[in-house]
Parts: C-alpha cells; sequence; structure tokens
C-alpha cells in the first residue's frame, strides 16, 4: 500500500502503513504534513481539504484559479514579485513615484532610496525586472505606482472601499481603483473625519483622545493591502459602523499562521516583495508584525 501510495502521487508521497488490531483490523496510513507544495495524483487529479458548515471535513477539487492562492499560503510563490510579460515602464506613474519619494522622508524611510534615479529606485524595490532583455513591471510595481488605467488592465482585483453605515443607513460608500499607496492616503484621510475626539483630563492638563489610536490604524490599513490576495477578487474594504471599525481583505491566514498563534508566528507576508516594499518607505512596523 505505501508502495502504490508513492507510484501514484506526484511528487511521491511517504507514507506509513499498517495494521491496527480493535474489534476488527484497520488499516491505518499515517501522512507527514507536506510543505514541499501541491501534490497531484498520478492522472493529474488535485484535491483539497475543507471543513464543512457542520465541522466536518471533505475533500474538494482544486482548480486552476486556486493553486496561485495555495502556493502563496505555502510560501512557496510571492505574487507580487512576477513580472507582467505585457506591461512597460510607460505603466508606471510619474507621479506615484514622486509621492513614494514624498512619503519615504515623511514616515523615516530608507532615505538611502531618495539617492537613486527612477530606474535604480523601482530596481531596488523590486517594482521593474527584465526577460529576454526587456524590462517589465512586476506585479507589486503597478500595484505601487501604477497607473489608474494599468492597475485596472493588469491587475483587476486591486480594488479597495471605504463605507460608513449607522444602523441601515449608508453615510459613505466610495469604491476606488488606485495604486496602494494613494490608497492608504485617502482611507486614512476619510477615517479622520471619522476618527471623533475625546478630551481627558490628566491633572491640570487636558488630553485628546481619539476613538482609533491613528498608528494601529496606519498599520491595519497597510496590513491590509500589504497581506491580501491579489489573485482572488474582491477588494480591501474599510467600515466605521455603529459596533466599531472593520478592516477586511481577501485571503485568510497563510500556512502556519492562526488566531492563536498570531503574535508569535514567524512575520512572513503573502506578498513577500510588497510587504518589504512598504515597510521601506517607512509606512509598515519594522517588525513586521
Amino acid at each position: 500500500m505505501s508502495a502504490f501510495i508513492a507510484n501514484n502521487t506526484v511528487p511521491p508521497i511517504s507514507t506509513r502503513v499498517e495494521i491496527v488490531e480493535e474489534e476488527f483490523p484497520v488499516l491505518k496510513i499515517s501522512v507527514s504534513k507536506s510543505h514541499g507544495g501541491i501534490v497531484a495524483t498520478r492522472s493529474g487529479k488535485i484535491l483539497r481539504r475543507r471543513i464543512k458548515s457542520d465541522g466536518m471535513p471533505e475533500n474538494v477539487p482544486m482548480y486552476p484559479t486556486e493553486v496561485v492562492t495555495r502556493l502563496s499560503d505555502l510560501r512557496l510563490l510571492d505574487y507580487s514579485a512576477m513580472l507582467i510579460p505585457d506591461a512597460a515602464i510607460d505603466d508606471l506613474d510619474p507621479l506615484e513615484i514622486e509621492r513614494l519619494r514624498k512619503i519615504i522622508l515623511s514616515y523615516d524611510g530608507d532615505k538611502a532610496l531618495l539617492e537613486l534615479d527612477t530606474i535604480e529606485l523601482l530596481k531596488a524595490l523590486g517594482f521593474i525586472g527584465e526577460q529576454n532583455d526587456v524590462t517589465h513591471p512586476t506585479i507589486a510595481g503597478i500595484l505601487m505606482v501604477g497607473k489608474v488605467e494599468s492597475i485596472k488592465h493588469f491587475v483587476p482585483t486591486g480594488k479597495a472601499s471605504f463605507q460608513v453605515l449607522e444602523g441601515t443607513s449608508v453615510r459613505v460608500n466610495e469604491d476606488f481603483v488606485l495604486p496602494v499607496l494613494a490608497s492608504i492616503e485617502k482611507i486614512i484621510a476619510h477615517l479622520d473625519v471619522w476618527n471623533p475626539e475625546q478630551e481627558l483630563e490628566m491633572g491640570l492638563f487636558r488630553m485628546p483622545a481619539p476613538e482609533f489610536d491613528k498608528r494601529a490604524l496606519r498599520e491595519a490599513i497597510v496590513n491590509a493591502f500589504s497581506h491580501r490576495d491579489y489573485s482572488k477578487m474582491g477588494r480591501v474594504r474599510v467600515a466605521v459602523t455603529d459596533e466599531g471599525l472593520t478592516i477586511a481583505n481577501p485571503g485568510g491566514f497563510i500556512e502556519g499562521v492562526t488566531i492563536k498563534n498570531l503574535l508569535t508566528a514567524e512575520p512572513h507576508g503573502r506578498n513577500q516583495l510588497l510587504a518589504d516594499a512598504l515597510k521601506r518607505v517607512g509606512l509598515a512596523e519594522k517588525t513586521g508584525r
């Protein structure tokens, strides 16, 4: 049985097979946790495990569109570092590159980047690369400093929305497609309006205390863009409701991260290149947590 499984899986899976004597003989097959990527049958069939609504597990087909997500979850693929063969340098917006330089100054980013010319800056951040001696932007490059038309064409999942709901009444409902830096600035500007402050008395002094801490807000919003799954349709959603603030994005936790070890797990983003770029410009927290 062990040899049969190894000969009919790609890559071959090593299993431990034994007969357990209970009330009647039971064949026990032990499979080690796989860290080598996606496993298929020799006939090309790929299944994935999921939990049903009643809490029981089941196997369902894994479709081609889900392969990128699975490899990203296993930390075997950085989707944001992929080159876009049909894109060119002209798809990057000079105004967004200038915004990038200003953010590096404002948020105490890597000042060494400011000494580079535009092409060297884009290469240093991984926003462009070469394929067959031709320069093309990466997914991260289009997302960070691409023109709006280029984002819609090459990364149509790069969307965001801001909502303010009071009960069932919609006060604000705005969807937009912008580069990541512009999107973050736009959302933070919106939240400044919908982030009321209260004055706290500290002895002889009064100090303003906002409803939501601004540093925590910025970090959460940056993480929402940095760690979302850009291979899935959806958008980064920021919503202010009567219950509080919700910041959501498509993707879920990557392999090895759960709600229980969220603060102690090894820092590793789904989009490593994009996450590193946001750290270097000064927007993301340096420890990656």
